[in-house]
C-alpha cells in the first residue's frame, strides 16, 4: 500500500555507474528506514551506421529530469540536495515520486518516461 511520508535526502549520486550508464540516485531516510530513488538512464547509446556501439551520449531527456527534480524541490544546485527535507510516496518496494516538503509539487519519474515515449 502506498503511503506519503516525510524523509530527508541523506546523500546523492550523479554520474556514471559501473555499467557505463549516466544516472542519479538519491538515498532517502525516514524513521528507521531508508530507500533509494533513481537509477534511471539519463543518456543513450550512440551507434554507427552498422549499428555498432560507439559510446553513450547525454540526452535532453536526462537534462530535463535533473532540472525538474531541482525545481520541484526548490533547490538551485545538485550539491544542495543532501539534508533536504522532502515528501515521498512509497511502499515497501519502491519510491514512486518525491515532492516538496511544504508545497504541493511532485516529481514523478514515471510521468516523465511516459511523455518521452
Amino acid at each position: 500500500m502506498k503511503e506519503i511520508r516525510n524523509a530527508i535526502i541523506d546523500s546523492t549520486f550523479l554520474g556514471t555507474e559501473d555499467h557505463g550508464i549516466f544516472t542519479f540516485m538519491l538515498a532517502l531516510k525516514w524513521g528507521n528506514c531508508g530507500q533509494g530513488f533513481g537509477g534511471y538512464a539519463l543518456d543513450t547509446p550512440l551507434r554507427d551506421k552498422d549499428d555498432k556501439f560507439v559510446r553513450r551520449v547525454g540526452t535532453a531527456y536526462g537534462m530535463e529530469v535533473i532540472i525538474q527534480l531541482l525545481e520541484t524541490l526548490g533547490i538551485e544546485s545538485w550539491e544542495k540536495l543532501p539534508k533536504t527535507p522532502v515528501r515521498i510516496e512509497c511502499d515497501y518496494s519502491k519510491i514512486y515520486r518525491i515532492g516538496h516538503l511544504i508545497e504541493d509539487k511532485w516529481f514523478d519519474m514515471e510521468k516523465i518516461i511516459k511523455r518521452g515515449e
